[in-house]
């Protein structure tokens, strides 16, 4: 018996992995990372790059800025440029301007010389398609066709968009927010961050806000905003080459992503914190300010809003809230946390039926359906015929003495000489009353139509929707409540603060409350929510109204189920992600979950240094686990570390291509010296260069409350189980899945993803 060293000369002994090879540390579809893996290696990056100028790109924190200053601008831009077209767009179904047709309607009649105060909706340039094709603005005739051409514009650009994203990106449907939590959270879904879903994304984007469905884009340009961040951190090695570091920049992007769609930076961020992100360290918030600073200040250049500020729906109240107002405004919390656990079951039910049934293969013919149905009924009602953008911001607004919303038809004192910022509570006119029945049934199709809207193979966000819901709410409440207070001002709850001749009550304070409470009661979001609606109104001073609203809509929407909208289509979908809010209680350990159980085959292992290359292929082609561990011997079953199916794979390929000598019958070992075999063996191959020497590792009495929370907070791939240093099993992140799912009494197997 010799050693391997003076058979065969210490130059076909070297570790070839000394040198790296393609695809190294690399993960396949559908697989979760390894987050203290890609964190050591991250560490290792360091050491190498230590001595290296501090202008280096790899070294330096500049070339973190600089890329993400790139990213950032063009992502403001191209958010900007989203915003611009969606309004031209949604203009376009009903006219067109004859001196721009790129114009919108308020573009156009902005250019026009000859528009008044009194009609500054009508101007001469911009012409309906009535006016156009047949030369009629009044009559049925011209309302039917005006009305038909209402109907096939919206066809033709839910149809365009839905057969963009069937044909050429599959992964642009839908908001992108579950998919997002999820990739942060460590999984990899290849493709759903690439250059062509961010084409597609952002074509169709624009094509279905504009096509009057029940859906807005704020979710969505999350997913845009990662979209571009991957591109870029792709650019650079230290963030393409480490998957721990991409989620870092995926993280920031978020947190532009809301700071451009809103227009709020700062709930930009908290948005990230509190409801994207799974890991969120300290530097990635001050990036995560930086990059929403960044994509906020060029949003404001572009000016898409045309109201020279950053905020989407800015409002200028002149009238303080009252204690007594706290009732009604928590009434509206339990109207939000109400809405929100219907609209959760719903849309699931509606949506698991489209996974299990025959509706799920025409997806075409359903986004058809939901847009003409949307289309035919929304035009009569003029609330659901406008944006719902412009909805939500005519809610929001208080009745000035320059309004000429129906909502502000009022009946004015004609002996009044108050300033007009100052404008007492009055009695409604026949406009109010007219607007608040069309409001309500604009209410009741607003939520009928957005459950099975949010969904469908079309990009599709709930931000706006929601809001809608509740700001329609909130608008009846506070009219109600402002017409008690003036035709009962004398009653005690009124008498302290709202005289005759005062004005008390703002509905629109009303409309943004409930907004706050129904996008609440989805999302389940709290902090982020009520920073993102005072920066998005700019109403700091109403932020107690905001907080009672939110606090309330999550409790009672937690009374009926602890999951939002995104966790639950997590769970619809599948896939492996560990929610950091959910509790685990139940006393069952380690050993109850791992595997091999008891009357399962013995767990596939890999010995030091016993095993032939032949036999080590065999393995893997035999089974499909993600990795294998390695012990001293299958008698002892002691543990010597772990390594991944991936990188074997690769280990053997390159040393077949690259050293000589290594064949089938080579012995392969992880040792650092290496075995003794006999003077006519082939070369052994070294691959202790892949192995992980220090898995994590629990022993078979650990409280699985203690193994769920370490997947959780180290980002474990899996963890094996031991008892005096003997390896009995391995948990996975799977495992833990399926088995809390099983405590939780739910199919067990419903997580489908490796």
């Amino acid at each position: 018996m010799v050693s391997a060293g003076a058979m065969s000369g210490s130059g076909n002994l070297m570790d070839f992995l000394d040198e790296p090879f393609p695809d190294v540390g690399t993960y396949e579809d559908f697989h979760t990372i390894d987050w203290l893996r890609e964190k050591s290696r991250d560490t290792d990056r360091h050491r190498k790059v230590g001595g290296i100028l501090r202008g280096h790109t790899e070294g330096d924190p500049c070339g973190w800025y600089t890329m993400l200053s790139f990213k950032l601008l063009s992502w403001g831009t191209l958010a900007g440029v989203i915003d611009l077209a969606v309004d031209w767009m949604t203009d376009l179904k009903e006219g067109v301007c004859l001196s721009a047709f790129w114009y919108s309607h308020e573009q156009c009649c902005w250019t026009s010389n000859e528009t008044t105060f009194e009609d500054r909706d009508k101007c001469p340039l911009w012409q309906k398609w009535s006016e156009l094709l047949v030369n009629q603005s009044e009559g049925a005739s011209a309302y039917i066709l005006n009305y038909l051409m209402y109907i096939l514009w919206a066809l033709l650009f839910a149809f365009l968009a839905v057969s963009l994203v069937r044909v050429f990106a599959p992964y642009a449907c839908g908001s992108g927010i579950p998919e997002i939590k999820t990739i942060l959270s460590g999984f990899i879904i290849r493709g759903y961050l690439g250059k062509w879903t961010l084409l597609i994304k952002t074509v169709t984007l624009v094509l279905v806000v504009s096509s009057g469905l029940s859906l807005g884009k704020e979710g969505p340009l999350v997913h845009v905003a990662c979209c571009c961040g991957n591109f870029f951190s792709s650019l650079f090695s230290k963030y393409s080459k480490n998957e721990g570091k991409r989620r870092e920049v995926l993280s920031a992007a978020a947190a532009a992503g809301v700071s451009v769609a809103f227009g709020a930076p700062i709930g930009g961020v908290l948005f990230s914190l509190e409801e994207v992100s799974y890991y969120f360290p300290l530097k990635t918030l001050w990036r995560s300010f930086f990059a929403a600073l960044v994509a906020a200040f060029t949003l404001r250049s572009i000016n898409p809003f045309g109201n020279s500020r950053l905020v989407l729906f800015y409002v200028e109240y002149h009238t303080p809230w009252y204690m007594a107002e706290l009732f009604p405004f928590i009434l509206l919390g339990v109207f939000g946390g109400l809405w929100g656990t219907l609209f959760i079951r719903c849309n699931i039910a509606w949506c698991r039926r489209r996974k299990t049934t025959r509706l799920g293969k025409y997806p075409v013919l359903e986004v058809i359906v939901v847009t003409a149905i949307t289309a035919i009924i929304a035009y009569p009602n003029p609330y659901t015929r406008q944006s719902t953008s412009e909805l939500i911001s005519e809610l929001f607004n208080d009745c000035g003495a320059l309004e000429s919303s129906q909502l502000c038809d009022y009946i004015n004192d004609p002996n009044m000489t108050r300033p007009v910022d100052d404008i007492p509570d009055r009695p409604a006119g026949v406009g109010v009353y007219t607007a608040m029945w069309q409001l309500a049934l604009a209410l009741i199709f607003k939520i009928v139509v957005t459950i099975f809207t949010f969904g469908m193979k079309i990009p599709s966000g709930l931000f706006i929707p929601s809001m809608a819901v509740g700001a329609m709410a909130g608008r009846m409440v506070g009219i109600g409540v402002e017409q008690l207070a003036y035709h009962h001002h004398d009653w005690i709850i009124f008498r302290n603060w709202c005289r005759p001749g005062a004005d008390c009550v703002t509905p629109g304070l009303y409309a943004m409350v409930g907004a706050a409470a129904c996008l609440g009661g989805v999302t389940r979001m709290t902090v982020s929510l009520v920073v993102i609606m005072f920066e998005l109104t700019g109403g700091l001073e109403y932020i107690v109204p905001l907080m009672a609203a939110a606090v309330t809509s999550k409790w009672v929407a937690d009374a009926f189920g602890k999951e939002g909208i995104y966790e639950a289509h997590i769970h619809l979908n599948g896939y492996p992600f560990l929610d950091v809010k959910d509790e685990f209680t139940h006393r069952t350990l380690a050993t109850d979950v791992m595997r091999p159980r008891r009357g399962e085959p013995p767990l596939s292992v890999l010995t030091q240094d016993s095993m032939t290359v032949e036999d080590v292929e065999t393995l893997i082609k035999e089974t499909d686990y993600n990795g294998f561990p390695v012990v001293v011997s299958r008698d002892s079953e002691r543990l010597i570390g772990f390594a991944q199916r991936r990188e074997l794979i690769l280990a053997i390929k390159n040393a077949r291509q690259r050293q000589e000598g290594i064949v089938s019958n080579s012995i392969m070992y992880f040792t650092e010296e290496p075995p003794e075999l006999p003077a006519n063996s082939p070369h052994p191959l070294k691959l202790r260069r892949i192995l992980n020497l220090s898995p994590f590792t629990v022993t078979d009495h650990t409280p699985m409350e203690t193994v769920v929370d370490i997947f959780r907070k180290l980002g474990l791939r899996q963890c094996l189980v031991t008892r005096s240093g003997r390896l009995l099993g391995i948990i996975t992140k799977k495992d833990v899945l399926r088995h809390m799912a099983q405590m939780a009494n739910q199919d067990p197997e419903s997580i489908m993803f490796n």
